[in-house]
């Protein structure tokens, strides 16, 4: 399956429907998040990363109105988080990280007790109920208990639940964490299918391959701060070189190898006592100078630079350059 096909700015997106400006949040003397600036256009799938304590999380919650900010503005669905909370919650989904699901209900009662909190018609809800299990692949499964459902069936469950009242706006918090490839391709092919329908899409995830196929822009978070936005293509072309060569050899040869590959490259990152990452724009140029060393390499892998490597520069290691 190919990377999804980013669109251009501005062009098949419509108004923003979220927005922040210096949004802050601090729990005591703590600041998570320190003051950010995004705009999110609608149908549009729009992405925060960033490792686990950079204030993504806080920021999540604010949007769907589970922790109120300490400073700065934030619209959601057009509407001032401030002064229509109750209101907002009406227009969005949110599909939780963790399984909040009722494990006694039936999964069709799931979704028609969900659907009655919003004080829809019950045609309504019923009707909702029946497309939602049918757009998820989960008709088979209605009258089973969620107990008998498999990990991914329950994740499925909880983006139909998110969408029983329609919402312009979905929030996703790690929606495909801790299933197998066949479960997330269909989570995956389920969410492209919300922004062809014009749904605008909030989503963290620590699966760097699903950001880049589902986001057509994200930002990377990092000590409560943004450091980087763009679509994955513009990162990538921004932070690395495009092409990696992935070098392992004994801890001797790879001493040996460093100098060599630091000269050459454009940024070299040592991964492990055998192993080492050489950043560039030929990798068959500098493949031929590792060669022509003499220097002894177990093992080399090719391959283009992607949203991981930036993600990894920015926030987890430091290259040596």
């Amino acid at each position: 399956m190919s990377t999804k096909t980013e669109r251009s700015a501005g062009s098949a997106l419509g108004e923003a429907t979220l927005i922040g400006r210096g949004l802050k949040k601090s729990f005591g003397g703590f600041e998570a998040v320190k003051g950010v600036d995004f705009r999110v256009s609608g149908g549009e799938c729009f992405g925060f990363l960033g490792p686990n304590g950079a204030g993504k999380t806080t920021t999540m919650k604010m949007i769907y109105g589970a922790v109120i900010p300490t400073g700065g503005e934030l619209e959601v669905a057009g509407l001032d988080v401030y002064h229509h909370e109750r209101e907002i919650k009406r227009r969005i989904g949110v599909v939780p990280q963790e399984n909040n699901l009722d494990d006694e209900l039936k999964v069709r009662e799931n979704l028609l007790i969900y659907g009655r909190y919003y004080d829809l018609p019950r045609k309504v809800v019923l009707r909702r109920t029946d497309e939602l299990l049918d757009f998820m692949q989960l008709s088979d499964k209605a009258e089973a208990t969620v107990e008998q459902l498999s990990g991914g069936m329950k994740r499925r469950l909880l983006i139909a639940r998110a969408l029983i009242n329609d919402p312009e706006l979905v929030v996703l918090d790690e929606p495909t964490t801790g299933l197998d490839p066949q479960a997330r391709l269909l989570v995956w092919d389920r969410l492209r299918a919300l922004t062809a329908e014009g749904k605008t899409l909030i989503l963290t995830t620590h699966y760097m391959e699903e950001a880049a196929r589902l986001c057509d822009r994200l930002v990377i978070v990092e000590g409560g701060l943004i450091i980087a936005e763009g679509t994955p293509t513009e990162l990538v072309e921004e932070h690395v070189s495009p092409q990696v060569l992935e070098l392992r050899a004994s801890p001797g040869a790879l001493e040996e190898l460093l100098p060599i590959l630091e000269e050459a490259s454009d940024a070299v990152e040592r991964t492990g006592e055998e192993a080492v990452l050489a950043y560039t724009a030929d990798a068959d140029s500098l493949l031929e100078r590792v060669r022509g060393s003499g220097v002894q390499v177990r093992n080399t892998v090719y391959r283009q630079a992607g949203l991981e490597d930036v993600f990894l520069r920015l926030t987890g290691r430091r290259l040596i350059e």
